[in-house]
């Protein structure tokens, strides 16, 4: 078993490389928030498989890597190598990021009102006295290793900002990609929205992994979300089969605002999301979609948490997961109505779809109430392919693995119909048509 200390020396290495290149360009508040990160990171390691949270997603795989914190240069790295991650509509903003740096040329930036957008890795050195509010979080950071080691390697990323009454009617999109190097790189991006009050937006946030690639992508977003502002968030994880991809996302809700939350899962070999939404004010409401695809040897976890902190709040949530192979997928959903949260409404469910013998599913939804006079409900279903569905599709002409395919696909699609804009939905549905195991050319997804 590799101690904490063998763990954490690769990065303790290039920890050290990181501050001494970046030294003479760093404000004193961030020296002091990474080296404290970093301490504890150092102080803690990786989690434990002891830890409820980390029991089925062993951290092995990931220690017995060392990554370098330098990735080579982006230039080889071009449009055609990223058309099938880009949305083909037109949008606000197109942010391009090749190995957590970001690429000028492959990015597109336009002037719309209400709007800034400030990219980090120019913004630390010239404008770090204001991005400082932005980026010291206290969601907990201290406790979670992953997010020490992004606030220690904090560089790279954005902070984007509407102001109140905006409204984009172009989605934004974020792209991160991921290309083979010579020696496997880490990079840690930090994304931080801020939506003022009446305010809304579409945001794509894609990962992807051209051939070769064995990196390890740990990033973290913190949305805040004022009175009344309105975000639709589509996340597209489609890294390389060799893959390691952590991520965390952070919402914080004012009154009568609305978070839609879809996550597609459908690349990597080790993968973890953990996704938290507070309801903080009365009449906030947020819905988690989930999709994740699971093959091979593949492992993915799914972890999600939503906090109903205040009266008259509402959400709904449904993740869907398809097995495959030897893959192994889990998920953990925790629902917490607090003590003054009266009139909550809460749904949750989590349905799985089982292709092969060893493929494997941990599930556990879960709910914490505290308060009386609430509306919730929780469950989670672990099952095959209805081979009456199957029998009924073959009696009709279609063979075997097509209609496996079309049944595959109409599971998933109930997820997909939960997106409200059509070019997120239409972008969804391209990305999974790609990803099914086995698949084959349908129109039913």
């Amino acid at each position: 078993m590799t101690s904490v200390a063998e763990a954490v020396r690769p990065y303790a290495e290039n920890f050290e490389s990181m501050q001494a290149a970046l030294a003479a360009c760093t404000p004193d508040w961030l020296a002091i928030l990474r080296h404290a990160a970093f301490a504890r990171f150092a102080e803690q390691g990786f989690p434990s498989p002891r830890a409820e949270n980390w029991k089925y997603t062993p951290t092995r795989p990931l220690e017995k890597r060392a990554f370098s914190f330098n990735a080579e240069s982006s230039t080889a790295v071009g449009t055609k190598d990223i058309e099938g991650a880009l949305l083909r509509a037109s949008t606000a903003c197109t942010l391009v990021f090749v190995n957590g740096c970001y690429s000028a040329s492959l990015s597109r930036q336009s002037t719309v009102t209400g709007l800034r957008i400030t990219v980090l890795d120019d913004a630390l050195q010239h404008q770090a006295s204001q991005l400082e509010q932005s980026l010291v979080t206290s969601d907990n950071w201290e406790h979670d290793p992953f997010t020490l080691l992004n606030t220690a390697f904090l560089q790279h990323g954005v902070t984007i900002e509407l102001d109140a009454g905006t409204t984009l009617t172009a989605p934004l999109q974020l792209l991160f990609v991921s290309s083979k190097q010579s020696k496997p790189c880490a990079s840690h991006p930090r994304i931080v929205l801020r939506m003022g009050k009446h305010s809304a937006a579409t945001l794509v946030e894609t990962w992807q992994g051209l051939d070769g690639a064995d990196n390890f992508a740990n990033s973290y977003t913190q949305i805040e979300l004022a009175q009344a502002a309105q975000l639709e968030h589509l996340r597209v994880q489609r890294e390389a089969a060799q893959e390691f991809h952590v991520s965390r996302v952070m919402a914080h809700q004012q009154a009568n605002s609305r978070y839609a939350s879809h996550t597609l899962n459908i690349g990597g070999r080790w993968v973890r999301t953990d996704l938290h939404s507070r309801l903080e004010a009365p009449d906030a409401e947020t819905q988690f979609n989930g999709l994740y695809i699971v093959d091979n040897h593949q492992h993915v976890d799914n972890h999600t948490r939503i906090d109903h902190a205040a009266p008259d709040t509402r959400s709904d949530e449904l993740y869907r997961g398809i097995v495959a192979g030897n893959g192994h997928a889990v998920f953990n959903g925790k629902v917490v109505v607090a003590e003054h949260a009266v009139h909550a409404d809460a749904a949750q469910v989590n349905n799985n779809l089982l292709l092969s013998r060893n493929a494997e599913i941990d599930t556990k939804p879960e709910l914490e109430i505290y308060a009386d006079d609430v509306k919730c409900s929780h469950g989670a279903t672990v099952g095959q392919l209805d081979e009456q569905a199957l029998f009924y599709l073959r009696s009709r002409g279609l063979g075997e693995d097509e209609a496996r395919s079309l049944l595959t696909g109409a599971f998933a699609l109930s997820v997909l119909d939960r997106i409200v804009s059509p070019v997120l939905r239409d972008f969804a549905r391209a990305q999974i048509r790609l990803a099914l195991p086995g698949a084959v050319a349908m129109e039913a997804v």
